[in-house]
Parts: C-alpha cells; structure tokens; sequence
C-alpha cells in the first residue's frame, strides 16, 4: 500500500500546484509552478490546480482570480482544476469539505485522532513549562485519553475544540528526489491539530486526502515545507494511504543570501508585469532559479525547457533571486523579436499596465513604433520606454538650463551652438528630415568652423539635450528625426527661451 510506484503506474505521473487564495500571485508560488508544469511535460503526465481557499477570513475570489490570471499570463496551463473540469474534483478546498468530515470521523472512530478540548491559553502555559524545564516545546497530551463520556459530555455542552491526530512516537524516513534520505523525529512534534471541526480541515490534513483522491504521485514544492512532510506521512500511514514521491525545491535568497524580501524583488507577479516583463523571460528566469540544463543555453522558452527539464538537476542549495539577471532575461527576449510582435506588446502594456495608457489615443502607433525602434538598444523591459523616453510624448519640457552646457561651455557659447542648430535644422527640407542627411549636415558644420572642429560636442550636446531634456537619450539625429522638423525646431527654440 505504502509504494508509491502503485499510483504511478496506475495513473501515470500527476503533479499539483495548490495555492491559498490569501495573496497576490507571487513568483516563488510561480517558480513552483512551473517546476510541476515542466515535470508534467516532459514525462507526458498530468498537472492539476487546486485552490487550498479554507481560510475563511483570508480567501478572497480576487486573489483566485490573479492565480489563475498569472499562471495563463506565463503560459503554465493546467490539466484539471478550476474552469477545466477533470474526474476527480472539484478543485477548490471549500467544495470538498464533506469528503475531509469522511476521513477525520475514520479517525476519530478508530481511536487515531481524538478531540482536544484545551484552551489557547492552557496551550500557551503548557509550552512556556516545557521551555522553562529545557524540552522542546509540544502540545503536553492532556486530552489524549479522555473517556467517551467525557468527550461526549463537552461536545454536548459546546465547549470549544479542535481535533488532533495521535503522533507516532517514531522517526519518520522519507527519500526526497532532490534531497536524497530526510528524517525527522516525531516524539519531538507531538499530536498536531489537524481541524478546528469536523468541517474545518487544516493545511497538514487536508492536503494528504487531496493528493490521495486526486491521485498526485508527486509533490513538488518549496523547503519551506519540507517539515510538514513527515506530519503528512503520519497522517498517510494512519488512514492506510500510499505515499507520494517527494521534491523539495531551493528557497530562493536574495543576493545578500538572506530570505527573499520585497527589497530584493518578491513582488506579486501583477507589479513585474506592470514593470514591463515579458512572459517568456519570466519563464526562462524563474526556471534557472535553482535549475540549470546540461550545456550552457541559457535563453530556452517553453517548449525547450521541457525538452531539457530532469528534476534530478535541481540544486540543494539556495537560489539566488537578481533583478539584474531578469533584466538581462528580459532584454535579449525584447530583441530577438519581430518588430510587428514587440509593437503588440508595446500597444498592450501602454494600455493595460502603464501609468499613461492615453498615449495610444494621443499618437499614431508609426509614431510610438520611431520611439520603440531608436529606444530598444537601451530596453530591459517595456516600462523603460516612458521611464527614458516620456520627452517624446509632451509639448513641452522642463530642466535646468545647465544641462546644455557641455563641459566649460559659457553661455555665450551655448547661445551661439543652439542659433548655429536651430540655422541648420531650418535649411533642411522636411522630405529630407532623416537622421542621415542630418548627420551629413552637422557634420559638414563642424568640419567649416574651426569652433567646433575637435570638438563637436560643443554642437551636438546642446542639440540632444534641447530636445530630450535629458543627461542620457538616443543620439541627437535619431531624436530629430522621429520629433520631424517643425518638433524639433520647436524644442530649439524653447533651449533659447531658457537660457535667455
């Protein structure tokens, strides 16, 4: 009964991912996810969704809806679960719960589990005692034996309860496909609560007639629940069910190695789509979080990570999260895609996650596409296009009037650059307003006047500045040519206005 291999066989390799609607959808349940997804895959078996929603207070449809919304988005799509029926649902916690009453009552009856009819502060007392005498701290067994009259006599009269399961006094042995043989000592646990009724099943009981119904052969998920996998094994072997094959993922660290916060990047995935990330290059990051394929490719969209994926190659140690990693995931994606499909990503994140969505009604997308085109070899990701290029989008712009200077330049001599590049943009004709006949032109300038000649900056820095408002932008002819001639004569004149 205990060999795994029996639901394998029977049912082929079954995976889940089993997220609590609590929360915004991050990226380490993401990662998870995707691990199971791409095992699925690779093995030709099953990855089923399961909404954990029986906290009450926390579970919210909102959340649900930005799992499911999150996981479509990464292109993670689920075999079973919400919206996709399959046999051995329902897939949501809350619908399920007269099948958890089913296993709790067999456990009650058979003298496995019993109620507990201790207060929180009676608890409480019971662990400081153990602390204060040197013990690892448990619940101390008080109502482990009470008799049936007993029992029967504070349910009657409503006293507040929970249900607890017996713990075998035993070591626990598992073998972990990432960590190898784990064990852990369960007289140093104690019995858990596993409900607070009969109708509320907690996490470490209900997960385990979960698996066992829905047939999971494998439980793929982070270290951090590495100790509740010798209490699911207990209950396992109390209700007589097969154990699953067990895989507990690195915990993923920020660079300093400590655990991962929001000041190192654990955002929901909601806010890095609204930063401008690509799908495929949160995909391709999150799998090289604590995974690497044999050979040294590194960008591999979906199809080749599952190709590629072997959960044996998972690291034991800690899996560093660095944004600049990501950023350097997301540019090359950015790059190697055709102009038409960047555009479309362009047009979706300026009206969907952007904070100035009124751009697509303000300008013609020929025009967006010039700024797209000169912007992306300074592109990590899609927000970067306001956050250096939002000069294209405004009538006007502020800065300091020293940010035109180029070095030492006087203002005399700023005054003289700018007249000088406000003659030569007025003599071009607008059919010949590109970057290469204006590059010709100031060019030709400069080689005519000894001023500027060995010094061009003093001529083309006031120039890109005027126009961009910024210390870093596109180079001054790319700027002038997607602003047109009357654009850029304008902005011209506005640098004259301020240093006048």
């Amino acid at each position: 009964m205990n060999d795994p291999k029996i639901s394998q066989s029977l049912f082929g390799p079954r995976v889940r991912l089993a997220p609590s609607p609590t929360g915004l959808f991050h990226l380490g349940t993401a990662r998870t996810g995707l691990f199971n997804y791409l095992f699925a895959r690779k093995t030709g078996g099953k990855f089923i969704l399961r909404i954990e929603d029986t906290d009450k207070k926390r579970s919210k449809k909102e959340y649900e809806d930005n799992i499911l919304e999150g996981l479509k988005f990464l292109g993670i799509e689920w075999d079973e679960g919400p919206g996709t029926d399959g046999p051995l649902g329902p897939y949501r916690q809350s619908e399920r719960l007269e099948i958890y009453e089913k296993y709790l009552r067999q456990l009650l009856e058979e003298g496995k589990a019993y109620y507990c009819f201790c207060s929180p502060e009676e608890i409480e007392a019971q662990k400081e005692e153990m602390i204060a005498r040197g013990v690892p701290p448990k619940y101390s067994g008080k109502c482990r034996d009470l008799s049936k009259d007993v029992v029967e006599a504070y349910l009657k009269e409503g006293k507040p309860t929970t249900i607890r399961i017996k713990m075998p006094n035993k070591v626990i042995k598992f073998e972990d496909i990432i960590r190898k043989e784990v064990e852990f000592d369960l007289s140093l646990v104690g019995d858990i609560v596993i409900a607070k009724s009969l109708k509320e099943p907690l996490y470490n009981f209900a997960v385990v007639i979960d698996d066992y119904l829905m047939k999971i052969t494998h439980v793929i998920r982070g270290e951090d629940h590495i100790s509740n996998t010798p209490k699911q094994i207990a209950v396992q072997e109390a209700l007589g069910l097969p154990r699953p094959n067990y895989a507990h993922l690195p915990m993923i660290l920020g660079p300093d190695r400590s655990k991962l916060s929001k000041r190192h990047g654990a955002m929901a995935l909601t806010d890095y789509r609204k930063m401008g990330y690509l799908s495929e290059a949160i995909v391709n990051f999150l799998a090289f979080l604590g995974w690497h394929p044999i050979g040294n490719e590194e960008i591999l969209g979906l199809e080749e990570l599952i190709n590629k994926f072997d959960l044996e190659r998972v690291q034991k140690g800690g899996a560093i999260f660095n944004t600049k990693r990501l950023d350097w995931f997301n540019s090359q994606y950015l790059k190697k895609m055709s102009s038409e499909e960047l555009m479309d990503r362009v047009v979706d994140y300026l009206k969907n996650f952007s904070s100035t969505p009124e751009i697509i009604e303000n300008y013609k997308i020929d025009y967006i596409k010039k700024v797209v085109d000169i912007e992306l070899p300074r592109m990590d990701k899609l927000s970067d296009l306001m956050d250096s290029s939002d000069f294209f989008f405004k009538k006007e712009i502020e800065y300091p009037k020293e940010l035109l200077k180029w070095k030492d330049m006087t203002e005399i001599e700023l005054a003289k650059s700018l007249q000088d590049s406000l003659n030569i943009l007025e003599k071009i004709k607008e059919g010949d307003f590109n970057r290469i006949n204006l590059q010709i032109k100031f060019y030709s300038f400069i080689d005519e006047n000894p001023s500027y000649a060995g010094n061009k900056g003093k001529l083309l820095w006031p120039l890109r500045a005027a126009l961009s408002g910024k210390k870093a932008s596109p180079g001054p002819f790319e700027i002038a040519e997607v602003f047109g001639k009357e654009k850029s004569i304008e902005r011209l004149n506005q640098a004259l206005k301020i240093i006048n």
